[in-house]
C-alpha cells in the first residue's frame, strides 16, 4: 500500500516515508506508558492478542491487495521458493547464528520467530524504495505467505528445543500438533470459500440492477462490510492464511483509500504494542545478535537462492530485495505465543525487531544515494524490466492458447 504522498514531511528524505516517523514516535510512546502504568496484565491478555492478530490481519490483506496478479501468476515458481526453501533457510541461518553466539537450545524458536517477512511494514512501507512493480510484487507475496511455513517449524522445533532445554513434556505452542495445524488449515479454507462465496454473489446481485448512485453506495458499503467481519473473525480464530489469499480476489476501487489510512493505522498501532512489549524487559545484546542475523539471512536467501528461480530481475532489484528484510506484529505475535513455554523470548525479540527496521531504513537510504544502483523503476513510471516481463508473459500465454 502506499504512503499518501500527501503525507510526507518536505525536509524527509525521499527513502524515509513519514509513517517510519510516526512509528518511531509511537513506539517510543508505547515504552513511557508501559513505563508508568503497570499494563503486563493487558500483554498478557486475550485481548492484547485479539489486537495484534487484527493488526496483522489488515497488514496481510493490505500486502496482498497490493500484489500484481500477473506478475505473481509468472513468478509463482519464485514465491512458492520464498515461502517454503527461503523460510526454512533463513530460520536455519538465524538459528545457527544464535546458537554460535550463545549456544542456548532456544534459538531454534528464535530463529523461527523473526524469519517471515512483516506483510504489514510490506503494505505500509511499499512506495517508500524504487522497485519495479514485479520485484514489489514479489515481495509482498513472500511476506504474505511464508507464515504458514513458519508455523509449521513452530510445531515441530519447539518440542525439541524444549526437551533440549531440559522441560518435561510438550510445550503448549506445540499442543495441537499436525492435527492442530490440517484443521486451522480446514477453517482457513472455510473462511475464504464463505468470503468469495458472498463476494461472487453480490457482484452477480449488483450486475443485475441499474447503476444508480444509491446502488454504488450500497455495494461499497456491502464491501467493507464484508471485508471487516472477515478481518475481525481472522483475528478472533487467527485465520490468516484466509486473509492472505482474500487479498488475491476481494478487490474493489472502493476499499483503496479506506485501506491505505486502515494499513498506515494499524502500522502506527503495531509500534504502539511493540512499545508496551518492550517495557517489560529487554535483552539489547542477544536481540541485536537476533536481528542482524535475520537481516543478514534475507541477504543470503534473495541474493544467493531466488537468483535460481525467479529470472530477469535488475540489478537494483535483487539488491532491494536482498535488503528487503522487515519484522513488525508477525514476529510480536510469534513472540507472546512462544513465552509461555520460552520465557526471556520477547525481550529478545522486541530488540530484534527494533534492529531489523533501523537496518532496514538505514540500507534503503543509502541504497537511494548510491550511485551505482540502476533503478527500473523511476517514481510513478513503468520501467524497462516491467515492460519486458509483461511482454514476455503475454507471449508465453499467448504460445499456450495456440497450443
Amino acid at each position: 500500500m502506499a504512503t499518501p504522498g500527501r503525507a510526507r514531511l518536505r525536509w524527509l528524505p525521499e527513502s524515509v516515508p513519514a509513517v517510519a516517523l510516526g512509528a518511531a514516535g509511537t513506539l517510543l510512546a508505547g515504552v513511557v506508558f508501559g513505563l508508568v502504568v503497570d499494563t503486563s496484565a493487558l500483554v498478557d491478555s486475550g485481548g492484547y492478542l485479539f489486537g495484534a492478530g487484527l493488526l496483522l490481519a489488515v497488514g496481510l490483506y493490505g500486502s496482498t491487495y497490493a500484489i500484481d496478479l500477473e506478475a505473481l501468476r509468472a513468478d509463482l515458481t519464485g514465491v512458492l521458493a520464498a515461502v517454503t526453501v527461503g523460510v526454512v533457510l533463513k530460520a536455519g541461518l538465524i538459528a545457527g547464528t544464535m546458537l554460535l553466539v550463545f549456544r542456548r537450545p532456544e534459538a531454534l524458536v528464535l530463529g523461527i520467530a523473526v524469519a517471515q517477512i512483516d506483510p504489514l511494514s510490506v503494505a505500509a512501507l511499499g512506495r517508500s524504495g524504487r522497485m519495479s512493480a514485479r520485484a514489489r510484487s514479489l515481495l509482498s507475496a513472500w511476506a504474505s505467505f511464508d507464515d504458514p511455513m513458519t508455523v509449521l517449524l513452530t510445531l515441530y522445533l519447539a518440542g525439541y528445543a524444549y526437551t533440549a532445554a531440559g522441560h518435561e513434556g510438550a510445550p503448549e505452542v506445540a499442543g495441537g500438533g499436525g492435527g492442530g495445524y490440517l484443521t486451522g488449515l480446514g477453517l482457513n479454507a472455510a473462511l475464504l470459500a464463505g468470503v468469495s462465496l458472498l463476494w461472487w454473489a453480490g457482484r452477480r446481485v449488483a450486475g443485475r440492477v441499474p447503476d444508480t448512485g444509491s446502488v454504488r453506495r450500497t455495494k461499497g458499503a456491502a464491501t467493507v462490510l464484508l471485508v471487516v467481519a472477515m478481518l475481525v473473525l481472522a483475528a478472533a480464530q487467527q485465520l490468516m492464511l484466509a486473509v492472505a489469499l482474500a487479498g488475491l480476489v476481494v478487490r474493489s476501487t472502493v476499499l483503496g483509500r479506506a485501506l491505505e489510512r486502515a494499513v498506515g493505522g494499524a502500522f502506527l498501532a503495531a509500534f504502539l504494542a511493540l512499545g508496551l512489549l518492550l517495557a517489560h524487559g529487554v535483552a539489547w545484546w542477544p536481540g541485536f545478535v537476533l536481528g542482524a542475523a535475520a537481516f543478514g539471512a534475507q541477504a543470503v536467501v534473495a541474493l544467493g537462492v531466488m537468483p535460481l528461480f525467479v529470472r530477469g530481475l535488475e540489478r537494483g532489484d535483487r539488491i532491494a530485495l536482498g535488503l528487503g528484510q522487515q519484522n513488525g506484529i508477525t514476529a510480536v505475535l510469534i513472540a507472546l505465543t512462544l513465552e509461555r513455554d520460552f520465557p526471556g523470548t520477547a525481550a529478545t525479540v522486541g530488540p530484534a525487531v527494533i534492529t531489523v527496521n533501523v537496518l532496514h531504513g538505514t540500507s534503503q537510504a543509502l541504497l537511494a544515494r548510491s550511485p551505482r544502483v540502476r533503478w527500473p523503476l523511476a517514481r510513478g513510471e513503468l520501467g524497462a524490466a516491467d515492460v519486458r516481463h509483461s511482454q514476455r508473459y503475454r507471449r508465453e500465454a499467448d504460445e499456450k492458447s495456440v497450443a
